[in-house]
């Protein structure tokens, strides 16, 4: 029972999503922006679920068998198809994180694999992006919601393959100056463990819209779309930032999130490589090993992976 059992949520608050939220600060301290905020977010699908089945005080309710329930709630719609293996694992994974803050105890959980079965890291669904009129009438309500920055990081991500934050950080000045003089771009800030090699992107006229739209609605003297003031979490990952504010658009134009634009990116690569669907659009695999193998290489090599087994994750499986 946790520390706080005589009060509504333990404590934490009246509202259980606040509640959960409070607990996930108070359990990984200052920092940990992302975490939290990803944690908040699937914590608040529970929460709903919980309100709508009539309960609104976890520490006078059976956490465990209220947390079962939930999972077969999920079970019940990966089965029909209506949400993801991972959707449903990542789900049931916050929800024991933020039950263990706010009891402070590893009493009450579920085995993610158990309910929502095993995982694939192999993409089996063309990704929406790839429908570039649906990219544009996203950021087009992107835009007439009064968050242009958003729309901005969903271009550089569709037009350039990049991730969430070197969209954010990248030196727009830079990007503009290589594209002018030798029609590349080098993909270098914002990169996963601060990776320093070399990530050259060509320029054509896509990739030049959408470095032009980025430097038009970048704060007044910044290099890149932060504020000189603001952090990358705020624009990012707090819960009122602009890309969270931003998700619930993209979700209704189709897109599952900004990462769908970089997979669209690879896929769109792979068949000008090598004339041939990728196999996440086309359904199949490709029989033709070595251009696959190619296009996979230099595909990885843009997305700062290196790594062939990683673009399953955007391309489908392989031989």
């Amino acid at each position: 029972m946790g520390k706080y059992a005589s009060k509504r949520n333990y404590g934490y608050g009246k509202q259980m999503a606040y509640a959960g939220h409070q607990a996930l600060v108070s359990l990984y301290g200052r920092g940990h922006y992302s975490t939290v905020a990803t944690h908040s977010d699937r914590w608040g699908q529970f929460s709903q679920w919980a309100k709508d089945n009539g309960v609104k005080d976890l520490a006078t309710t059976p956490n465990q068998a209220l947390l079962e329930r939930y999972a077969e709630h999920l079970q019940t719609q990966v089965m029909s198809g209506d949400i993801a293996v991972s959707t449903a694992q990542n789900l049931l994974s916050s929800a024991n994180t933020t039950f263990l803050a706010l009891r402070g105890d590893h009493r009450v959980r579920v085995s993610p694999s158990q309910y929502a079965g095993k995982r694939s890291n192999v993409r089996q669904t063309a990704p929406t992006a790839l429908d570039t009129d649906k990219v544009t009438q996203t950021c087009r309500a992107l835009e007439a919601a009064g968050l242009p920055r958003a729309s901005a990081v969903l271009q550089l991500a569709a037009a350039f393959g990049v991730r969430r934050e070197e969209a954010i950080k990248a030196d727009l000045e830079r990007w503009h100056r290589e594209a002018s003089r030798k029609g590349v771009v080098d993909v270098q800030e914002g990169t996963k463990g601060g990776r320093s090699a070399q990530r050259l992107i060509a320029v054509s006229e896509p990739q030049r819209a959408a470095l032009a739209y980025a430097r038009s609605v970048r704060p007044e003297g910044s290099r890149n779309l932060l504020a000189l003031e603001e952090r990358y979490a705020d624009l990012a990952t707090a819960r009122q930032g602009e890309l969270n504010r931003a998700r619930p658009i993209l979700k209704t134009h189709g897109l599952s999130g900004f990462h769908d634009a970089r997979a669209a990116y690879a896929c769109a690569r792979y068949a000008v490589i090598t004339g041939h669907p990728a196999p996440a659009v086309s359904g199949s695999l490709s029989p033709h090993k070595s251009q696959d193998q190619l296009a996979r290489r230099l595909i990885s090599q843009e997305l700062g992976h290196n790594r062939l087994d990683v673009t399953v994750a955007y391309l489908g499986g392989r031989k």
